[in-house]
């Protein structure tokens, strides 16, 4: 029966998979994108996204609380320092799950976890603006050479 059952258990113990969990959110903070299986995916995202929300206010509390779920230094500060400022005004959603069809051996449906804003393909506004198409002759070709003078008189000499 699943009374009760909130989440996915994934087939694995409390620690193990608190453990895996982690593990994965950390190579999913270092690399921006991981490749697993649709289930785990899901898990994570129900993982990660709070601790993503804990980290655009930086504060020691915040910063402790997030170490307790990660156990890694190195996420923490790459979370904290260059993630919370990229997701500063997204209010929720920070991961994005792109299925990518089933495994070879076992058939497992597979999935693609990344960061939304890290996206450029994805996310339009993130990249720059193209330049616009101008009708007219161009400042530089109107504008006098200054350089010109000073190499012809160089070379008088």
């Amino acid at each position: 029966m699943r009374h009760g059952k909130k989440f996915n258990h994934l087939g694995r113990k409390t620690a193990h998979r608190k453990a895996m969990l982690a593990n994965m959110t950390c190579s999913l903070i270092e690399h921006k994108r991981i490749n697993t299986t649709v289930a785990k995916a899901k898990a994570l995202r129900l993982f990660a996204e709070p601790l993503i929300t804990k980290s655009k206010s930086d504060t020691t509390h915040n910063r402790r609380i997030v170490f307790s779920y990660l156990r890694d230094k190195f996420a923490v500060t790459e979370l904290f320092k260059e993630i919370s400022v990229k997701v500063a005004d997204r209010p929720g959603g920070y991961l994005r799950i792109i299925k990518l069809g089933n495994r070879q051996g076992d058939n497992a449906p597979m999935a693609m976890v990344e960061f939304v804003d890290y996206n450029e393909i994805y996310n339009p506004k993130g990249t720059k603006a193209k330049k616009t198409t101008r009708r007219g002759r161009s400042k530089k070709a109107e504008a006098p050479q200054v350089d010109a003078p000073a190499t012809e008189e160089k070379s008088e000499e």
